[in-house]
């Protein structure tokens, strides 16, 4: 199966021809689309009807998250139907099941990593924070443990599941681009596969400790390490 996978289109009022120009020379040779989060710029709903419009020319399945900015105007819900309305399937904490291949995928957050994890102790902002964390973990876990008769699995998140598609952000930022919570939930239930967005000036690849392979798939990214907007993965 190839998989184009991209993220952080940003879509605006005023990108009519956005997915032309970032996957246009591909035309339709790839078997399913995986978009990773921060679909429009704003969070408006009319950003959402803009992209959605576009993406109805492709024939293939396309699957998505929502990212943080697609949130920032609390349209989540509306912007949700505006692209199932479209054809897409919004994954959120669920599965999808293709030809033999599983597709997991949530938006994820923040939390930091590994040994650095910050932990849900002290003021209740602080544990309501982090509880956000390990609640789209543990949704991202029970997604996984569905998929009984895929050969293959892929993760889809916005957020980061390790520090080392981060680098080349300010280290400081690191806790507040994702979270090692991620990655341990994956670890735990296996899959082949994760892509994320999130960290425009982050690095394109690592693993996590359980060895699977993370790439960071933001359209940013991308473009420095390869020349190319996306990401083609085949499994």
């Amino acid at each position: 199966m190839k998989i184009l996978s991209i993220g952080d289109l940003h879509c605006r009022l005023d990108s009519n021809n956005l997915m032309q120009k970032l996957i246009g020379e591909l035309g339709h040779g790839f078997d399913v689309m995986l978009l990773a989060g921060d679909l429009t710029d704003n969070g408006l709903v009319e950003e959402a009807e803009v992209l959605a419009k576009q993406l109805t020319q492709y024939s293939v399945p396309i699957l998505t998250i929502l990212g943080n900015h697609d949130h920032e105007k609390s349209n989540a819900e509306q912007i949700t139907e505006v692209l199932r309305g479209a054809g897409l399937i919004v994954l959120d904490g669920t599965a999808y099941e293709l030809d033999g291949f599983g597709f997991v995928g949530t938006k994820g957050f923040c939390g930091g990593f590994d040994e650095n994890l910050i932990q849900p102790f002290g003021e209740g902002a602080l544990k309501t924070f982090i509880r956000t964390s390990i609640d789209e973990a543990l949704r991202l876990e029970n997604a996984l443990s569905k998929l009984f008769n895929c050969h293959h699995k892929v993760v889809l998140m916005h957020y980061a599941p390790i520090k080392a598609t981060l680098v080349g952000e300010p280290v400081e930022l690191f806790p507040f681009l994702g979270t090692s919570w991620l990655a341990d939930a994956v670890d735990r239930r296996g899959a082949d596969l994760i892509v994320h967005g999130h960290a425009h000036h982050g690095s394109p690849f690592g693993r996590t400790r359980g060895n699977i392979p993370v790439h960071n798939v933001s359209r940013f990214v991308q473009m420095e390490a390869t020349g190319k907007p996306y990401c083609m993965i085949e499994l």
